[in-house]
């Protein structure tokens, strides 16, 4: 070979080498390499675990692979609560936190990463990771764990934080930061660690301001009796199995048990507003338009100041609409005298939030002007009136008539009310002037029957009028009104009503009932949900039972609400008034209805775990999957299904299915029924 040729070689055997070298110094694994679904595993620390008589302010905690620390300003708790946040930083196989505040002397300290720790290349958490040392003599040991979840919906409450108070008066919630504080793992679940022994109070607040308190804007939960922590010697099995798998053994072994350790906590918002008036405008000549910062259930009162009617009260000369919760509200001004007015001056008196977050009355006087429009001058007006040409004004002028709208349009279900809305107030109905017809079948010609009877919707909803009627399935329907039949309060009238809609058949529904078991006497209602967990259907419950009859063909979740006051609504609790929200149940199975097709279940409210109640379908909490791992969700929620035909595609006497057991359950005991989770399974 000669030196041209060995020349040639050099370039290819270099790039081999080069890459043989790059090989070698690769920290990823090798392709084909089994994946690694392990979390960090803790090493040592300095302070080590449980340590006495720390002085440091520096943590150091190492794991046997390379980590990083996810959003550790929320995830990442610090008990006794810090006024500094501390300073967290993952780098290699360390984990260092640097302490802002001083320590407090003999005092118990709490690192609790929750799953904020994960490897650095598969992103495996670590959870319920915590470290803990003290300042004194004494470490405490106590704990107290559980679940949280929104009281309304039963998601689970992932970062929440969780504290406890030993001070056990009503204002330290709203005064005092929390003794000892933790946060939620994504699956709403917590402990909180290194409690000495005593009686707690237990809250799990959104402390969107971070001050470790409860303000009356942020979410909150409450336990409904003190609780003491206490810790137990217990003999648990293990099973220990050899090499191969060939052969394993049952060993007892004696454990520390710590209790409570099964605390359910709900969380809601009261829903707190300060109440004043955010909004008050005259965009139209004949409505006063008025927005109220919070709902309410009184009205304000209006009188004229100044002017023609000083003194008067405004509402006679108005027709009042508002929202349903009354934080809207829209006057219509009916008499034509005051519409002229291009300036009103009204005193307007409401309940108002005061320094001391008290609602007293307060009045206003507001000013309303309008600008009068501009006149056209007489030269301009009379060059158009020479342009329309000199039988213009014989023409007649156009009659302005009220528009009205109806709800049902070319199909109508079986239970659909009629919805009229107009334009404007309603001032009279004449119900002779309605007419009804009907075709069935094969009939080409119509029938004359009763037609519904038509009233206001509601006391403060003057524009829409509604009727309730029986129709009959597969029917068609003609409804027809007399120009007079309709009047506002502006003396429009309604042109000819004329239409027609169908009915849908019978054989297009479907039926559902559910056999309840597990509730007393108190009032209930349950509803039918949708895939984004919205209510479709609510039926109250009536002897044990739930009838969803004529019910569109679909996939169904259905939730259940204990209605203790029977206004058929999920009501919200109140701290204040230690009222715990109403009772949630979610049915923990998802029903696949088929036209034509009766569906009865039976559904024991206290039989599935609160935290197995929710299908993970209509779940939005859901746990992150590992790397490399699917959702599980589907797998699993095939245990939970029916089919098209009611039957369930599990063992009926396995609920369950493959899913865990839990020991989240309500009990129906009186005062902690709510939030009391009962004995273990």
């Amino acid at each position: 070979m000669n030196i041209q040729n060995l020349t040639y070689l050099r370039w290819p055997l270099a790039a081999i080498l080069a890459a043989v070298v790059v090989a070698c110094a690769s920290m990823g694994r090798p392709e084909g390499g089994p994946i690694d679904e392990d979390p960090p595993v803790f090493v040592k620390s300095n302070p080590a675990p449980g340590q006495l008589n720390v002085s440091s302010d520096r943590i150091i905690i190492e794991f046997n692979e390379n980590i990083q620390v996810d959003d550790p300003l929320n995830k990442v708790v610090i008990s006794p609560a810090q006024k500094t946040p501390a300073k967290v930083t993952g780098v290699g196989h360390r984990v260092t936190v640097m302490l802002q505040d001083s320590l407090r002397k003999n005092t118990t300290y709490t690192l609790d990463f929750t799953d904020a720790i994960k490897d650095l290349n598969e992103g495996n958490q670590l959870d319920g990771f915590a470290l803990d040392f003290s300042t004194g003599a004494v470490l405490d040991s106590l704990s107290i764990s559980g679940m949280v979840f929104a009281a309304e919906n039963l998601e689970p409450a992932q970062s929440m934080l969780v504290g406890v108070h030993s001070n056990l008066a009503d204002s330290a919630l709203t005064t005092l930061p929390f003794d000892r504080i933790t946060r939620t793992n994504q699956f709403g679940q917590f402990t909180i660690r290194n409690l000495k022994p005593g009686d707690y109070n237990i809250f799990a607040i959104n402390d969107v301001n971070r001050d470790n308190k409860w303000d009356r804007s942020e979410d909150i939960a409450f336990y409904p009796v003190t609780v003491s922590p206490s810790a137990s010697r217990v003999q648990v099995s293990d099973t220990l199995k050899t090499a191969d798998g060939s052969a394993d053994s049952i060993v007892m072994r004696e454990m520390t048990a710590f209790a409570p350790n099964d605390i359910l906590l709900t969380w809601f918002n009261e829903n707190y507003k300060s109440q004043y008036m955010s909004k008050n405008e005259r965009r139209q000549r004949h409505i006063l338009n008025f927005e109220m910062g919070a709902p309410s259930d009184t009205l304000p009162s209006l009188r004229f100041v100044g002017g023609p009617f000083d003194g008067e009260d405004f509402t006679l000369r108005a027709v009042l609409e508002a929202s349903a919760t009354r934080d809207t509200l829209s006057y219509w001004i009916a008499d034509s005298a005051v519409i002229a007015l291009d300036s009103l001056h009204v005193a307007v008196t409401y309940l108002r939030t005061d320094t001391l977050d008290q609602l007293s009355w307060s009045t206003d006087t507001l000013n309303f002007s309008l600008r009068p429009a501009k006149k056209k001058d007489a030269k301009k007006k009379k060059e158009e009136t020479k342009e329309e040409g000199p039988d213009s004004t014989e023409v007649a002028p156009k009659i302005e008539l009220l528009s009205i709208k109806s709800s049902i349009s070319s199909q109508a279900e079986v239970y659909s009310p009629i919805i009229l809305e107009a334009n404007e107030p309603i001032r009279s109905v004449r119900p002779d002037a309605f007419h009804l017809a009907i075709k069935e079948g094969k009939d080409t010609v119509w029938t004359d029957i009763t037609p519904p009877a038509f009233t206001p919707a509601g006391p403060y909803d003057p524009r829409r009028l509604k009727a309730t009627y029986t129709w009959k399935p597969g029917a068609r329907y003609r409804l027809t009104a007399d120009t007079l039949s309709i009047v506002g309060i502006y003396d429009h009238h309604i042109g000819n009503l004329d239409f027609e809609f169908s009915v849908r058949p019978i054989e297009e529904y479907g039926n559902i009932t559910f056999n309840i078991t597990g509730l007393d006497t108190i009032p209930a209602f349950a509803q039918l949900l949708n895939s984004q967990d919205a209510a479709v259907y609510t039926v109250p419950v009536v002897s044990g039972k739930a009838d969803f009859v004529h019910v569109l063909p679909a996939t169904y979740f259905a939730r259940l609400v204990i209605d203790r006051n029977n206004n058929r609504k999920w009501d919200t609790g109140s701290v204040a008034d230690s009222i715990q929200p109403e009772d949630v149940f979610y049915y923990p199975k998802k029903i696949n209805l088929k036209k034509n097709w009766d569906i009865a279940q039976s559904w024991n409210l206290y039989e599935t775990p609160v935290d197995l109640q929710k299908p993970n379908d209509i779940k939005k909490n859901k746990p992150k999957s590992k790397k490399g791992e699917s959702d599980r969700s589907d797998e699993e929620d095939e245990d939970q299904y029916y089919d098209e035909f009611g039957n369930p595609a599990v063992d009926p006497d396995d609920p369950f299915g493959k899913r865990k057991k839990s020991n989240y359950n309500r009990t129906t005991n009186s005062n902690v029924s709510r939030n009391g989770l009962g004995s273990l399974r």
